[in-house]
């Protein structure tokens, strides 16, 4: 397979949930990491996806410290994807671990505070899968959450997560280290 397209991460805090039972499609990503890197530079970043009360994006995009390291993702690593469109939102992004206890991430855009903590973990695992719903490859290391804590300006939000992300697996994992290639 000849990879045209990719990026790399080190530290990954990630939940793809729903915002309540009503939804049928998972309108809630916090995707982030300590570094990405790409072909165009290395920064943290991810993705973000927040509903309004009745389930459409208020905040949908691809969050990174360097606007360049953000751009290249919709265009590359998800083109092709509903999320092709999404336009990059520089802000602050801090990951920190404490494994096996617990893998944390505050964002910080304009307007919004962001913060996920994950833990009651399973086993670290390696996993190479086809993305059953993206057009990409994942090679990672993860381990499962079982407790999800999402606080958005400082109001716990409660979230349904759903068994299987969007990558294929689980839906809320600590990643110490990965990358997609397409």
């Amino acid at each position: 397979m000849k990879v045209q397209n990719w990026m790399s991460w080190e530290g990954g805090v990630d939940l793809v949930a729903l915002s309540n039972d009503k939804t049928e499609m998972p309108n809630v990503i916090v995707h982030l990491a300590r570094m990405v890197h790409t072909p165009v530079g290395s920064a943290p970043s991810g993705m973000l996806l927040l509903p309004n009360e009745d389930g459409t994006p208020k905040v949908m995009g691809f969050i990174s410290t360097n606007k360049i390291v953000g751009d290249y993702f919709a265009n590359n690593v998800f083109a092709g994807t509903p999320f092709e469109q999404a336009p990059t939102i520089v802000g602050a992004i801090t990951v920190h671990t404490d494994m096996p206890n617990f893998a944390e991430v505050t964002v910080k855009i304009d307007g919004f505070d962001v913060h996920l903590k994950l833990s009651n973990f399973g086993d670290l695992t390696r996993v190479n899968r086809q993305s059953p719903n993206l057009p990409f490859h994942d090679d990672s290391l993860e381990a499962e959450a079982k407790t999800v804590a999402l606080t958005i300006n400082g109001v716990l939000t409660p979230v349904i997560v759903p068994p299987m992300g969007m990558s294929g697996g689980p839906a809320a994992v600590y990643s110490a280290t990965g990358f997609y290639s397409r």
